[in-house]
């Protein structure tokens, strides 16, 4: 396994275009939709739209990078830090925040 991280300069996206690489003991059973020929062609052909239609609007400043998942090579994707957890712990990070706050 492979972990790529995403930053304020890069967002990763993991496709496995020849069939459906998934690691199904880390993460589950794969959604349908990432099984799909059409979500495979256009996650290399378009990746900027598809995650756009998908809900993640990128600028058009930020490179997508897109990693071709395999039988021998499997990648996950570390999330960027959320802004404003500079400094948490992970424990406090992982706590519920108070509704009081939101």
């Amino acid at each position: 396994m492979v972990v790529v991280e995403n930053t304020s300069q890069v967002h990763n996206l993991v496709v496995c275009t020849l069939c459906s690489c998934y690691p199904w003991p880390t993460l589950g059973l794969p959604p349908k939709w990432y099984k799909a020929p059409a979500y495979r062609a256009r996650a290399v052909r378009e990746p900027r739209a598809l995650l756009a239609e998908m809900g993640t609007s990128l600028p058009e400043d930020v490179e997508i990078q897109v990693w071709d998942s395999s039988a021998e090579v499997r990648y996950l994707v570390l999330p960027e830090r959320p802004s404003g957890t500079d400094g948490m712990t992970e424990g406090r990070a992982r706590r519920p925040r108070d509704p009081a706050t939101r």
